[in-house]
């Protein structure tokens, strides 16, 4: 199959969250069963070009999408990336997003309305690149409008037109814009109303291509029931629920070239299940980098958005009680200003046990994953999640919220002594907190059973190859194709990883 990936960022490139690593490795593992990927992606202001650019095509302009092309990249490995350039698009790497609300520019929607044209245009004959995708894979708003477009060339009867998926990473994010960008978006009369970009008078690019894809995907089983019902459905949970049919919950994978103990370049030691007292050695290394005193306490870490959504609150707020019991606590992130400030003077009252650093540090986080004892994730709601796969393919047990895919990814140690592979949180409140962090330090004074829990987490499997296959047969039953059966059979709602 030809499938076209569609996404707003993709490391190396640009990353600002989860969808970046995914973006990165899910089509290299697609590519990996036989399949051509191409990826889409913006070429924003200040980018650097990870690749050898191969050619430069030069898309056809209209009225409203004026001096766009296509710059081909070739990476290695073999991958294939399209970066869709246009200055007055594409601003700044930085902050790639832009604004975005009812309150915003109609305009403001233009530079992703420009993603989602060209990503239609390549599912079709006329793609300019001598080259048409069978599936557009479209990820998140910024690409919502793609499966919108393609839906209303197969209307038109344009020839052979691409299938399409559209991909939720966080519905919390919608992309919505004045009804007014509707004009300057070509969008038709029909796409303009409740069965179509309408919310709340406004116009959601994500609820576009929730209305008009060929099949939607999110990115954990339960957070596919979960965003059903209207406490995650963030006002979208209707929609879903009429399209459940073609709603499925693909479990995320992470890339195990990039997150392995074993092999990771980043860490002072290298280590595997086998070998846990190199472990040791990163943990004493991360404490001497960030000027924290040796201690037989556990050190504790969090890499992440600093947001109520991840229940940084609530690590703030039982952060005292646990120091006054010896634990230390390292932070590597950036978000909330109030939270940022109330973690920085943690730090400054304590500092010989807290060391927080706000923005984003590639090294410092494999340092973190490889030398922190435990990893804190005590998200209120939580799509997938990455970081709590990473920490247990390193040993180092997370703390989670029986929520999206960290109830899917995580067995709880308490309820399940023999298989645990973490702390599990029935919910994300300041009591369910510290209690996890009660059984935390109580397993930590038992190191046997801590060191077998650590066995247990970095023994599973998380890596790409089981999404990717279970995406081929998407896109296979899509096509009619023979994939189509064993993906209507029960396709993939695993609660946990097999073992290796």
């Amino acid at each position: 199959m030809k499938i076209l990936f569609v996404t707003p960022e993709c490391a190396p490139f640009v990353k600002t969250g989860g969808l970046g690593d995914v973006a990165a490795a899910l089509p290299p593992a697609l590519r990996a069963l036989g399949h051509e990927v191409v990826t889409l992606m913006p070429a924003y202001g200040g980018m650097r070009i990870a690749g050898t650019l191969q050619r430069v095509v030069q898309l056809p302009q209209t009225a409203r999408w004026p001096d766009a092309q296509l710059l081909e990249v070739e990476q290695a490995g073999g991958g294939r990336t399209l970066l869709l350039s246009c200055p007055w698009a594409y601003a700044s790497a930085q902050s790639p997003y832009g604004p975005s609300g009812a309150d915003a520019a109609p305009h403001a929607a233009l530079p992703f309305g420009l993603l989602s044209h060209v990503a239609a245009l390549l599912g079709t004959a006329a793609s300019p690149l001598g080259w048409h995708a069978d599936i557009v894979h479209a990820n998140d708003w910024p690409c919502g409008l793609a499966p919108l477009y393609l839906h209303h060339a197969r209307q038109a009867g344009s020839g052979p037109i691409a299938r399409s998926v559209m991909t939720i990473h966080n519905l919390a994010f919608q992309g919505v814009f004045p009804m007014a960008s509707a004009d300057l978006l070509d969008l038709p009369d029909a796409a303009r109303g409740i069965a179509g970009a309408e919310f709340w008078g406004q116009l959601s690019m994500l609820k576009a291509g929730l209305q008009a894809a060929d099949a939607i995907t999110t990115v954990s089983p339960t957070y596919a029931r979960e965003i059903q019902r209207p406490e995650l459905g963030f006002g979208l949970d209707g929609v879903l629920r009429s399209r459940s049919e073609h709603l499925h919950g693909l479990l995320n994978g992470i890339d195990t070239a990039v997150w392995n103990p074993r092999t990771d370049p980043l860490i002072a030691a290298r280590y595997g299940a086998d070998d846990l007292a190199a472990k040791t050695r990163n943990r004493a290394a991360l404490r001497q980098r960030l000027g924290l005193p040796e201690t037989k306490q556990p050190l504790l870490g969090l890499v992440g958005r600093l947001t109520p959504q991840k229940g940084v609150d609530l690590v703030a707020a039982g952060a005292p009680r646990l120091l006054a019991q010896g634990a230390q606590l390292v932070v590597l992130g950036k978000g909330d200003a109030a939270l940022e400030a109330s973690l920085a003077q943690l730090a400054r009252a304590h500092p010989q046990q807290v060391h927080v650093t706000l923005g984003f540090d590639e090294t410092l986080a494999h340092q973190i994953e490889a030398g922190a004892d435990c990893f804190l994730m005590p998200s209120r709601f939580e799509p997938c999640g990455l970081n709590q796969m990473y920490s247990q393919a390193y040993g180092t047990p997370p703390v989670v919220t029986a929520t999206g895919g960290l109830a899917d990814t995580v067995i709880d140690v308490v309820q399940s002594p023999d298989s645990g592979t973490g702390f599990v949180m029935p919910q994300a409140t300041q009591a369910a907190f510290d209690a996890a962090l009660d059984a935390v330090l109580r397993l930590w004074r038992a190191p046997q059973a801590w060191q077998a829990l650590q066995r247990r987490g970095m023994q599973k499997d998380f890596g790409w190859d089981t999404a990717a296959r279970q995406y081929v047969a998407l896109y296979e039953a899509l096509l009619g194709t023979p994939g189509a059966e064993a993906f209507e059979a029960g396709h993939a709602r695993p609660q946990a990883y097999p073992a290796k």
